[in-house]
């Protein structure tokens, strides 16, 4: 939780002012703009990967690499968005405006990690989809809780600027 005085700097919003400028002047933000969308893609053809695999037993590999290159992703995601919460809000992890997307990020992380385990274990093919399609469930869930989070600090800054041009314009 915040502070008493980061939450009235924050005027209960996502971001202090000060926060915001870190945040619209580090290069992680356009790295996360980047990788955010890139893994959605690959998220999104990998599914399908996976899906035809459990539905006809075929395209195996093409579903295995398909995950690991994900998982990858994924990784890469993590480390350059800790590295950016750093950035913008002075911790590595679990900053209060991202406390929670970053609680079931680790979730999405461990089952991303089984998937993996599941492969270089040699457990049965249809079990590693089944933990891939687990994982990508709690995926779908994360990306979500930070597609909202973005909207909400969309819409805060907008009423931010509408609230300074009615003060313009009553002065």
């Amino acid at each position: 939780m915040a502070s008493d005085g980061q939450s009235a700097a924050r005027g209960g919003g996502l971001y202090t002012p000060e926060e915001r400028v870190r945040r619209d002047s580090t290069i992680w933000t356009t790295v996360q703009g980047v990788l955010a969308p890139l893994q959605f893609v690959v998220f999104a053809v990998s599914l399908v990967l996976v899906l035809r695999y459990m539905m006809t037993g075929e395209g195996y590999m093409a579903a295995t690499v398909s995950v690991v290159l994900k998982t990858l992703i994924l990784y890469t995601i993590m480390v350059t968005g800790a590295i950016w919460e750093k950035v913008v809000f002075g911790k590595y992890l679990f900053a209060p405006a991202f406390f929670w997307e970053d609680v079931f990020s680790m979730a999405v992380i461990a089952l991303h990690t089984l998937y993996l385990w599941a492969v270089f274990a040699a457990w049965d093919p249809m079990s590693q989809m089944w933990v891939a399609l687990a994982a990508y469930v709690a995926y779908v869930i994360n990306a979500a809780q930070f597609v909202w989070k973005l909207r909400m600090a969309r819409l805060q800054e907008a009423q931010m600027r509408a609230a300074a041009e009615s003060r313009e314009v009553a002065a």
